[in-house]
């Protein structure tokens, strides 16, 4: 049984090891093309028709808001065509209805397209529109962004070469420092615009379109073969076939999409496990086409990593469960040259703070006071683990499920409160069960680990228990907080 129990933890580590580590080859190419910067046109022609398309279920509290931004951007009236994509069931379609007729008033070519049934989704909704967009240029926007006036100007500049299909912005927070919760998000992905996207487009590898925040050249959209709506990432699915067939993107770090955080944990819940499952059905279609292709070997492998690296989850969830009995056998036997081995594997601990801090170092002025919450983020990614292993295993069998939104409730400082919102999941799940059973367990390992004097194991321990119990805690609470609407801030 020890023996299992060794090798499972060492298969664990391992991996997490190697795909922890690929954080240094990240910062390596970040230091190298620091000073490289995507070329552009000083002056554009605003003689191109531009599409914007904007894709909403259920989002009465921002769609207005988001339709009156995209209205303000600076962009010759006759020359921009807007499709409200709307398949809501609620009260959501009565508000759109209203301001767009407001619009069409106001001289904006702007239709409230419904659909009979929202069969493919986002992806579904966003095909069904291509049929009749008018525009050479295709803007995408979801509920919760803000789009800069200067968008289309900033982003159109950049399609100097007849191969370039598309333009991706890094997302900006609009609640970023509302809660922890935010302050956790808003870190994570500043680590994927920041190092992520910016390095694998100057180094020349395959980066993804974000769903939002960015503009495609219908032409690129069309020869790679349109939306799809056979995984729940559509726009990364469509991302490398485009990238597959020759098309290139440009990602603009310095300019940014402002859009709003999920607020409430049990709605980021499901955020991540749709990305989390997507990301892997997409994998399993497009890893194959990657690996036939003619492509560099090096874009090959960034690129498998780029799909692949959400399997870190379920193998986290593993070294929480084995990291209690590890701590029985290290003190019932004689496994020093195994420990010692596995003192090695700090090094991703090492490179995930690294890959961090350069992030925020990159981009902002008080990065100190971010980088902080780094461990923070580490014990969320570690109580996030229950939620996002189902979303692994589930895209590994081939389980379909609904694509599940986000909902946004239009919360940017402390004034604001989610309570009472309609859009609420109130239900604790299954996931939430485990997530307590682990927390409690964690804690029998933070005990055994006092009680073995095993300090080196004692940080891991507590994470674990911090992250889960976080994580199971918050997602009771706020599935309950609609009851409690007096309180207005959460989290």
């Amino acid at each position: 049984m020890d023996d299992i129990v060794l090798i499972g933890y060492f298969l664990s580590l391992t991996i997490l090891f190697i795909f922890g580590c690929h954080g240094f080859i990240m910062i390596y190419y970040h230091r190298k093309y620091k000073g490289v910067i995507p070329t552009h046109k000083n002056e554009i022609s605003t003689d191109s028709i531009v599409t914007i398309q904007l894709p909403l279920y259920n989002e009465m509290y921002v769609a207005e808001r988001l339709i009156n931004a995209v209205c303000e951007i600076d962009y010759p009236k006759e020359k921009l065509e807007i499709q409200v994509l709307d398949d809501s069931t609620d009260e959501t379609t009565n508000i759109v209805h209203q301001v767009v007729e407001q619009k069409k008033a106001e001289g904006f070519d702007i239709y409230h397209v419904r659909r009979g049934s929202r069969k493919g989704f986002k992806a579904g909704a966003l095909k069904e529109a291509m049929k009749t967009a008018k525009g050479e240029f295709i803007a995408i926007f979801d509920a919760d962004f803000i789009p800069h006036k200067d968008f289309l100007k900033k982003t159109l500049s950049f399609f100097t070469d007849t191969k370039i299909g598309m333009v991706q912005t890094r997302w900006e927070h609009l609640n970023g420092d509302y809660s922890m919760l935010t302050k956790a998000q808003a870190l994570a992905l500043d680590g994927h615009f920041v190092i992520e996207q910016s390095v694998r487009n100057k180094a020349g590898f395959f980066i993804n379109f974000n769903g939002t925040g960015g503009v495609w050249k219908k032409e690129c959209i069309l020869d790679a073969g349109n939306w799809n709506d056979d995984t729940l990432t559509e726009d990364l699915d469509l991302s490398y076939r485009a990238q597959l067939n020759g098309w290139k993107f440009v990602f603009l770090k310095d300019f940014t999409s402002p859009a709003e955080l999920p607020s409430e944990i049990n709605a980021l819940k499901n955020q991540q496990f749709r990305w989390t499952k997507g990301a892997v059905e997409t994998a399993k279609k497009i890893l194959p086409k990657v690996w036939k292709s003619n492509i560099p070997l090096r874009v090959k492998l960034q690129s498998t990593f780029h799909l692949t690296n959400n399997l870190v989850f379920p193998f986290i969830l593993l070294a929480a469960i084995l990291n209690v009995p590890l701590i029985f056998i290290k003190n019932s036997g004689s496994y020093e040259v195994y420990f010692a081995i596995m003192s090695l594997f700090v090094l991703a601990f090492v490179s995930s703070f690294l890959f961090y801090l350069y992030s925020q170092k990159d981009i902002r002025t008080d990065w100190r006071k971010k980088i902080v919450l780094f461990p923070l983020f580490m014990a969320g990614s570690m109580g996030f683990a229950v939620n996002n292993s189902r979303a692994v295993i589930e895209g590994l069998l081939n389980r379909k499920s609904e694509f599940v939104r986000t909902p946004k409730f239009k919360v940017m400082d402390a004034k604001d409160s989610w309570a009472g919102n309609k859009y609420l999941n109130t239900k604790i799940g299954l996931s939430v069960i485990v997530e307590v059973i682990m927390a409690l367990y964690c804690l029998v390992g933070i005990a055994s680990s006092i009680y073995f004097v095993e300090i080196a194991a004692l940080p891991f321990q507590i994470l674990f228990f911090t992250g889960f119990s976080f994580v199971a805690f918050t997602s009771i609470k706020h599935a309950y907080q609609p009851r409690n609407l007096g309180i207005k801030k959460i989290g």
